[in-house]
């Protein structure tokens, strides 16, 4: 099997895409798939994750290092069906394909939720690559809650995937941007967005609001994955997908 196939199988072409989102990303860098999770869906999501936050306790999200002031999950492919629609998305695998051009796979599935009082991130992208003329990689934010200006939402520089590295530019990576677009946007929204552009999260200011997300980040196939998904895809999970979800996880039989 080859990306054109998988993504043929999985009915990611082009014509599940509108032009608005095609030129929103290729422009800004970013756009808004607003209801692409269903209420159903969207709280079976919800349950899992806050189950595997009980189970996981100190140790949920090890598995990527964790990170302080949130809540975080990690490994998911491997941790309940109902993630298995998140990387194997027409509309999200289109759009991915749009970005990086070429061969691809997933690299990281995870969750984060800042806590009140936390969140905050210096602007950065999520490519170690400036841009040389193609892009490397892809991300996706699955908002399982509303994002709000109070609670924490994202935000994001439009234009800046054709820009220099933020540490290389500005002169305080955490403060505001002047032209920083926030992620605000109705719990179901997904957001997806080239690496290289300018984003970071920012303060819970609530008192107890959850802000919960799912990260689904893909890298183009000569890429090191960040979560080897071989090292953790259990036979029950490996022989439930199909054989282009298994390419997408590079996780195929020799």
């Amino acid at each position: 099997m080859n990306i054109t196939q998988a993504l043929d199988t999985l009915d990611a072409t082009d014509s599940v895409l509108t032009e608005q989102s095609k030129a929103e990303l290729d422009q800004k860098g970013y756009t808004l798939l607003p209801g692409l999770i269903g209420d159903e869906w969207l709280e079976s999501l919800r349950r899992r994750l806050e189950k595997l936050w009980e189970e996981e306790g100190s140790l949920a999200g090890m598995e990527e290092g964790g990170e302080p002031g949130t809540r975080r999950l990690a490994a998911l492919v491997d941790k309940g069906q109902e993630f298995d629609r998140i990387y194997t998305h027409p509309k999200i695998l289109a759009l991915v394909y749009k970005v990086i051009g070429r061969d691809f796979k997933l690299s990281v599935l995870n969750a984060r939720d800042a806590l009140p009082g936390q969140g905050h991130q210096e602007l950065h992208t999520d490519s170690s690559d400036e841009y040389d003329g193609r892009f490397h990689a892809c991300n996706t934010i699955w908002l399982l809650d509303d994002f709000t200006e109070e609670n924490g939402c994202t935000r994001l520089v439009p234009g800046t995937h054709r820009a220099k590295l933020p540490g290389d530019v500005l002169k305080d990576v955490m403060a505001p941007h002047p032209e920083e677009e926030h992620l605000v946007a109705p719990a179901g929204t997904v957001a997806v967005f080239n690496s290289n552009i300018w984003h970071g999260g920012t303060i819970n200011q609530t008192k107890g609001q959850k802000r919960r997300a799912l990260h689904c980040y893909f890298t183009a196939r000569e890429n090191r994955q960040y979560l080897d998904q071989r090292e953790y895809i259990r036979n029950e999970t490996w022989e439930r997908i199909s054989p282009a979800a298994r390419y997408i996880l590079d996780v195929e039989l020799s």
